[in-house]
């Protein structure tokens, strides 16, 4: 087992080291389903080496994958690092264009895709590709791709490696943390996608971190993974965390519907998850917020602290009934998440924690500590272990300024983009662009994107994220995004139209207008009362349809100027 400090980094040193300690406990698999063990996972994972290595395959050669998360999903990416190739994981929620360009891009020369995602690459000029697997053994059209189920392609990989084996032959090249691992297309709410390149020591820095915060986590503890494989948020702290402390991880192949996974939680019973705030905030909204405005009883117990706190405690052990009853952890990142449903999961004792990072910071700057209690409700914690944050240029009167990290999960830099890399690593520093300051306890809070403040007329700066945060309380919006229009503020609403179904059943449609009419005028005014005059709103508007968001549920806003919502 090679030790020295070149290797100690490396994705490959991890999982050789983790199979070296748990060879026969659960790795990964599906949930429902019976998980590989680590000596099986390893085994795979290996033959898949050699099958690459001899389709020629070398040391920095790019291979794509396009799929939704399954233990097929790892082993394939572990395939491609352990020979010193570069993997390209893909948001299988990207549209064909952006696909076709990352796949000429790279000039990916194998691909693994999925059938939801296979139709993408129809139409590709599949000039440099020469091989594409099925993960879920399915086939292509006939005529248009030639595809390999992945059941064969892992036979005969298999095969490959028992002939090197006998004849003692098996080797790959070396490999050292300071080298590419892995190339992933950012998915931002600013519109250009950019190509983030990280070393291997990028991503395993930022997963020992985890795994030496997060103390009580054992060998043979649960993870359910429902964020997608190909976001730096679930790939380094939902799969490379538990292989180096010998979990096992259950996948959920697609986002879920609370009552799915409400019923795979009670089957797997999983101690630890990472969610993006949208999944906790469905789950307040229609499972917490009902239980207590339904009854009166506890209505009126909510309106003292020690009421609501007794209340909250109850719920929040129901909470933990519908993750499965064994949740020791969940982190929520990706995204911010609403400080009053935060204020919720505290009082309610419910076990979890923030995160703040980006996929160029591989992905966690800031975090925890895990079970501190002078963690701030609506911070987004201290800097991660190994991780150095300060503010550029504060306000004198704020202290809000632009956040900075450093440390070994920075990245190297964007693809074939030395102007924007330059624009954002400065002297080992990432500039973020995010907008924050850090309390007087080492708290660091999250005020928005640089991009994103609005100026008004009188030059006053407004940071529409708050003021979404309250609009996204009220039980009958699904999601809000506040803009700029003429000089005024604006709320664009998408209200949850099943829950106003609800409530105006029988009646006409002059009266469901008038309803929801009333609901946003009502809550107009009452968020008004809680505003500064620079930040209150104008209008809100209804918006018929959702809004475009990334991998991790965050509004593309870029696509939403100013003007009305339809």
């Amino acid at each position: 087992m090679p030790d020295s400090n070149d290797v100690r980094m490396t994705l490959n040193y991890i999982l050789d080291t983790s199979v070296e300690r748990y060879a026969d406990l659960p790795a990964i698999g599906m949930a429902a389903e019976t998980p590989l063990t680590y000596q099986q996972f390893y085994d795979n994972i290996t033959a898949l080496a050699v099958r690459l290595a001899e389709e020629g395959l070398e040391k920095g050669d790019r291979v794509a994958i396009l799929a939704e998360n399954s233990h097929c999903w790892g082993m394939v990416y572990f395939a491609i690092v352990r020979i010193g190739a570069v993997a390209v994981p893909i948001l299988p929620d990207l549209p064909e264009a952006d696909v076709h360009h990352i796949l000429n891009e790279m000039e990916v020369q194998v691909l693994f895709v999925s059938q939801r995602q296979i139709e993408k690459i129809y139409e590709l000029n599949k000039k440099e590709l020469r091989q594409v697997v099925t993960l879920d053994d399915s086939s292509g059209a006939k005529g248009v791709v030639d595809v390999m189920p992945f059941s064969d392609y892992l036979a005969e990989a298999i095969s490959m490696k028992e002939d090197h084996e006998s004849s003692e032959e098996l080797s790959f090249p070396e490999v050292e943390e300071d080298d590419l691992a892995s190339i992933l297309y950012t998915s931002g709410t600013s519109g250009y996608s950019k190509a983030v390149m990280l070393s291997h020591k990028n991503l395993t820095s930022n997963a020992y971190s985890a795994a030496n915060m997060i103390k009580s986590l054992k060998s043979g503890v649960g993870f359910l993974s429902v964020l997608p494989m190909s976001h730096t948020y679930e790939f380094t702290l939902g799969f490379i965390l538990p292989l180096v402390k010998g979990c096992k991880i259950a996948y959920v192949g697609k986002a879920p519907t609370p009552a799915i996974l409400q019923r795979l939680c009670i089957h797997e019973k999983p101690n630890v998850m990472f969610a993006v705030p949208l999944i906790m905030e469905k789950i307040y909204k229609k499972r917490v917020m009902p239980q207590i405005e339904k009854s009166r009883f506890l209505s009126l117990l909510c309106r003292c602290n020690i009421g609501r706190q007794f209340v909250y405690k109850k719920i929040g052990a129901k909470l933990i009934e519908f993750f499965g009853g064994n949740l020791e952890l969940m982190g929520i990142g990706g995204a911010a998440l609403n400080p009053d449903i935060e204020q919720f999961l505290r009082d309610a004792g419910f076990p979890y924690v923030i995160g703040y990072g980006l996929t160029e910071s591989s992905p966690i700057l800031s975090g925890g500590p895990v079970g501190d209690p002078s963690i701030a409700v609506g911070s987004a914690g201290r800097p991660f272990p190994g991780v150095d944050i300060k503010i550029v240029d504060p306000d004198p009167e704020t202290g809000i300024g632009e956040i900075w990290g450093s440390g070994p999960n920075i990245m190297q830099g964007y693809y074939n983009d030395p102007d924007a890399t330059a624009e954002v690593l400065v002297d080992g520093w990432l500039a973020t662009g995010d907008l924050g300051y850090i309390d007087e306890i080492g708290n660091l809070h999250i005020r928005g994107r640089s991009k994103n403040v609005i100026v008004m007329s009188n030059g006053e700066n407004v940071y529409p994220e708050p003021i979404e945060h309250k609009i996204n309380v009220y039980p009958w919006v699904v999601e809000a995004l506040v803009v700029e229009n003429n000089g005024k503020l604006d709320a664009w609403i998408y209200p949850d139209y099943e829950q106003i179904d609800e409530e105006t059943s029988g009646k006409g449609r002059v009266e469901q207008r008038d309803y929801v009419d009333g609901l946003m005028n009502t809550m107009r005014m009452e968020i008004n009362g809680q505003l500064p005059p620079a930040s209150r709103l104008a209008r809100i508007v209804e918006r018929r349809e959702p809004f475009i968001k990334t991998a991790t549920h965050k509004i593309k806003r870029y696509l939403y100027g100013s003007g009305t919502a339809l």
